[in-house]
């Protein structure tokens, strides 16, 4: 039984967008800063209907050309149920959306087989899903409760969790239901709660479950199936499984959250004393298994056709001018020469077995309405054999014996079987990026085992696909991180340029996190594994990379359609040269010289028809799109530039304006204190503790930055941060000094108010406190002004009615922002620069980097109108943001860019995704884009310009004036390699190097 992905479908683009790089606090982007924002929440009726939605990927053999995608998503989409259609014919794919409720994996499966093609669903592209924002529910026994006040406590600590949703807890039977987000809080989080309060606790099953295809050593006999069946059963948390004895292989359906695969695996090992193994399938090793194999059976049928064809040619080309060998074929066989039988046996199966593959494409195609190259193939080889078979018997009957051509179609076939096979082997090339991506998951991981106490006991070399959140890896100098983690024990340095594209090794320390695929150079580490399978950045990169090759550019519509009128086209034509030909014939029109002297006008004219047929190629036209996007895509992922599909690609080359935000974009997103005055009578400390209380409770990255100074002002020391993991310390460090701020609300884009010792207390900008009746003295006044005009933000503070003071904050600007800004210019993009700090701080920002155009002073809800203002007039605008709060602006972009991102926010919100916090990938981006789609627009001049010029001299347009007529196998061999320059025109494009800057500057549009 094949393995079956289902996962929630995203609606549309996301609301919220990744966040910054590691120096930036962690924030919980969909929900304080929605909140703070004002934001409004999604609306619950869409959210509802993408809940419901499941997807599959299928893999489909058999596809030839656009015409069979088409198709394919025809076939698809008339099935009740079904969403969304993507189908790709270089992965060989469909990517299917669709209403479980109303459709089924099955009624997929036979939607795609009925249009004529081999369907089967691949295996799930990971392991471990990562945990989304849906709610599971989860039942609990619980322990020790005898009365309602126990019911009613359990129930009450539940509810009060983080991520917990609802509980409902029943005295009778001793269990739990607990409705909680699992990227909010854990199960083992859930029971520590309960037990904490007192009582006994249990987790018992959740409403999750993942399938996963495992494959099995030693399954050979009725007596190991039976005993992998007694496992399995006596297995807590398996929903379903199916053993295919056939494959070796048993699908299982568990639960997560009740049961760990490495558990799954270990059982079987265990329970058939070691005599059955259990492997995860790796569905890329698997896929790349069938690219191989479609390339092996391609050059065996090549070696088949070319074996009884070469043959053929000698009896043809060759023997007549060899005495004894003419003398022998033109013996007599009964009523036919031994030449021509054995031409006629030889070609018939080259024809019929060989060449059958064309005839069950072609009539697949036919049986839907639609045609392809198959189609012509098969008209052209089956006339030309057609007619040599009625030619032979016609000789063998009346002794006339007309000129037979069973050559034409033994080498047309051989020549189209050679251009496939040189077609499959470029197009593999294309996906070259995501086999390189996939080859950085080393195969092993090195597991730390502990005893119960914590102690080290000893080491366990397991499958790296085996790895579980919270497991502690030891990665030893020289080999790859396994997964993604933080650093529990040692100091190293690693190589993560194959990852972000920062070619200098970084340092690691404990807490610093660790991205899995990356290399570990100098000393030993220990990390704690919190992301594997697709939770993985490196898994994250190539779904993304997958989708994007996945998806079509606008402009592939226009070969869709061209190749769909594409055939009928060409047999018209070539009906139309039959005629002419043949009536110009019948007429006396030409001189008989032209015709052979064992040959007529019907013959005559039915090669020039023949060749018209084959030479004509739709397949080019399909190919010069998705080969580029395919490996464009790949070339973007190695520069860590990450697109998400060929309508991005295709937009990204027409940019006119690039919004940049300022906070974590322009600047490195490390603000900093730079001063600190006090305008009353209060102390500088008790200032600084007024002023960090009342931001304690904010999640904005400024925030942050008072704290520090604040904490630095006291006690000469750092502030712990949250991503070291160590919030616990953090929260009794601050309780120590920080004052109770009650009533605390954030005003979005002015700052936060709250109530200390009864006071009313204002943090934020000059709009907050000027709202509030609050009067600014002409001192401090002046005092901001000459921040502001020094590119820093000020920070107002009032207490209890009155102005206390201020600080000013700034942040650095990236060193390279000048220079980006400057090549942007020269390349023919307006830059502009939106921010929601003031126009003082924003225009000296903005006259530091090179940027006129500055939209300052600006909501988070405003933003987009800004962008959308410039799109009035038809301007590609692309907004590019470091994901906290510029997701409006980014949905309402035409290209909207994460730098600095990496998240799965930022993944789902942005169209690109910059992965280095470095923003020359912005001209990068653009670059790829102008580079990508001016190779497709030569990729089409070519596809285009061949038709063109090969129909009309296949056709004998040149044969009156030069005498030379082209044969039809020659035609065909011209057919066949014209879709394989396409393909290699397509992979000149992984010569693509990243413009320099001091290279672009150089550039001046015309």
């Amino acid at each position: 039984m094949a393995h079956l992905q289902l996962s929630a479908v995203a609606g549309g683009r996301p609301a919220a967008a990744g966040g910054r790089g590691d120096e930036m606090e962690d924030v919980a982007l969909l929900d304080s800063y929605d909140e703070e924002m004002g934001m409004p929440p999604p609306p619950g009726g869409a959210a509802a209907e993408e809940e419901a939605a499941a997807e599959a990927h299928v893999r489909v053999t058999g596809m030839t050309c656009s015409a069979c995608t088409s198709a394919v998503e025809a076939a698809v989409s008339a099935r009740r149920g079904v969403r969304r259609v993507a189908v790709s014919l270089l992965q060989n794919r469909a990517h299917v959306v669709f209403d479980p409720a109303l459709a089924k994996v099955e009624d997929i499966i036979e939607a795609i087989e009925d249009a004529g093609f081999e369907a089967e669903i691949i295996p799930d592209s990971a392991v471990s899903q990562p945990k989304s924002q849906k709610t599971l529910s989860a039942q609990f026994r619980i322990g020790g409760m005898t009365c309602a006040n126990c019911v009613n406590s359990v129930e009450g600590i539940l509810k009060k969790l983080p991520g917990v949703k609802g509980a409902v807890v029943a005295l009778a039977t001793s269990l739990g239901e607990v409705e909680y987000v699992p990227s909010a809080i854990s199960k083992d989080e859930i029971v520590q709660a309960i037990e904490d309060a007192g009582f006994e606790a249990a987790f018992l099953q959740s409403s999750e479950q993942d399938k996963i295809l495992l494959g099995l050593i030693g399954l050979h006999t009725e007596r190991d199936v039976e005993v992998l069946h007694d496992i399995l059963k006596k297995m807590d948390g398996l929903r379903q499984f199916d053993v295919n004895t056939v494959l070796s292989e048993v699908e299982i359906v568990f639960d997560p959250e009740a049961v760990g695969l490495r558990s799954i695996v270990d059982k079987i090992e265990m329970g058939s004393n070691g005599w059955l193994k259990a492997h995860v399938q790796n569905p890329y090793t698997r896929g790349a298994s069938n690219d191989a194999q479609e390339a092996s059976k391609m050059l065996n049928l090549l070696r088949s056709s070319l074996f009884l064809s070469i043959p053929v040619f000698f009896i043809r080309m060759v023997c007549p001018s060899i005495p004894f060998l003419s003398t022998l074929l033109s013996m007599h066989c009964g009523p036919f020469l031994m030449g021509d039988l054995l031409k006629w046996i030889l070609v018939s199966i080259v024809q019929f077995v060989v060449g059958k593959r064309f005839y069950v494409a072609a009539y697949r195609a036919l049986r839907h309405g639609s045609t392809n190259m198959d189609v012509l193939v098969v008209l052209g080889t089956t006339a030309s054999y057609v007619y040599s078979v009625c030619a032979l018997l016609y000789g063998a009957f009346t002794g006339f014996r007309p000129p037979v051509y069973f050559e034409t179609s033994a080498m047309i076939i051989t020549f189209v079987l050679f251009g496939k096979y040189l077609e499959v082997l470029a197009k593999g090339k294309t996906s070259d990026a995501i086999k390189k991506l996939v080859e950085l998951v080393p195969s092993t991981a090195l597991l730390v085992l502990k005893d119960k106490e914590g102690k080290h006991v000893g080491e366990r070399e397991i499958d790296a696909l085996l790895v579980q959140p919270g497991d502690v890896l030891k990665v030893l100098p020289g080999s790859k991180v396994p997964a993604d983690g933080v650093v529990v024990w040692g100091t190293s340095h690693v190589n993560e340029s194959m990852i972000t594209g920062e070619s200098a090794p970084v340092p690691k320390e404990v807490s610093s996190v660790v991205i899995g695929g990356t290399i570990n150079l100098h000393g030993i580490l220990h990390i704690q594994a919190t992301k594997v399978g697709s939770g993985t950045v490196l898994s994250q990169i190539i779904s993304l990379v997958e989708t994007a090759q996945m998806s079509k550019a606008p402009i592939q519509k226009f070969a869709d359609y061209v190749a769909s009128i594409f055939v009928p086209i060409v047999i018209t034509l070539s009906i139309v040269t039959f005629s002419v030909w043949f009536l110009c014939g019948w007429l006396g029109a030409y001189p008989n010289s032209w015709v052979a002297e064992n040959s007529n006008c019907f013959v005559f004219s039915l090669m020039f028809a023949i060749s018209v047929v084959v030479i004509a190629c739709p397949c080019a036209l399909g190919l010069a799109t998705p080969t580029a996007v395919m490996v464009a895509t790949g070339i973007g992922a190695n520069h860590g530039v990450l697109v998400k599909g060929g309508d991005a690609l295709e937009r990204a080359q027409n940019v006119n304006y690039v919004v940049f935000d300022k906070t974590g974009t322009l600047t490195q997103g490390k603000a900093v204190v730079t001063t600190a005055k006090v305008f009353s009578g209060m102390d500088l400390g008790d200032f600084l503790t007024l002023v960090a209380s009342a931001e304690a409770s904010s999640e904005h990255p400024l925030a942050k930055a008072v704290l520090d100074y604040a904490f630095h002002f006291h006690f000469f020391g750092k502030l712990p941060s949250s991503k070291d993991g160590i919030e616990q310390r953090k929260d009794e460090v601050l309780s120590q000094w920080l004052l109770e701020a009650e009533d605390f609300s954030a005003v979005p884009g002015k700052g936060v108010q709250c109530s200390i010792n009864g006071k009313h207390v204002l943090v934020g900008n000059r709009t907050l406190i000027t709202e509030n009746g609050v009067t600014i003295p002409p001192e401090a006044e002046s005092f901001l002004v000459d921040l502001e005009s020094n590119a820093k933000t000020g920070i107002l503070v009032a207490y209890d009615g009155d102005f206390v003071g201020l600080m000013g904050i700034t942040d650095p600007l990236k060193r390279e922002a000048a220079v980006v800004v400057e090549g942007l210019k020269k390349l023919g993009v307006h830059p502009v620069m939106l921010t929601g700090d003031n126009w003082r701080t924003a225009q000296a920002v903005a006259k530091e980097v090179g940027i006129e155009d500055v939209r300052a002073e600006v909501m988070p809800a405003g933003k987009a109108d800004v962008v959308r203002s410039l799109q009035k007039d038809g301007s590609i605008v692309a907004m590019v943001g470091d994901g906290i709060n510029d997701s409006p602006a980014l949905a309402a972009a035409d290209v909207g860019m994460a730098i600095g991102g990496g998240t799965d926010i930022a993944i789902e919100a942005a169209d690109y995704v910059l992965v280095r916090n470095n923003l020359e990938d912005v001209i990068t981006a653009i670059d790829l884009s102008r580079k990508t789609f001016s190779r497709i627009r030569w990729n089409y001049f070519f596809a285009m310009a061949y038709n063109v010029v090969a129909i009309p001299v296949a056709a004998g347009a040149l044969f009156p004036f030069t005498g030379l007529q082209m044969p039809p196998w020659l035609a065909g061999a011209c057919m066949a390699f014209s879709s394989v320059s396409v393909v290699c025109s397509s992979l000149l494009l992984r010569r693509y190097r990243k413009p320099r800057l001091t290279t672009v500057l150089q550039i001046t549009v015309e």
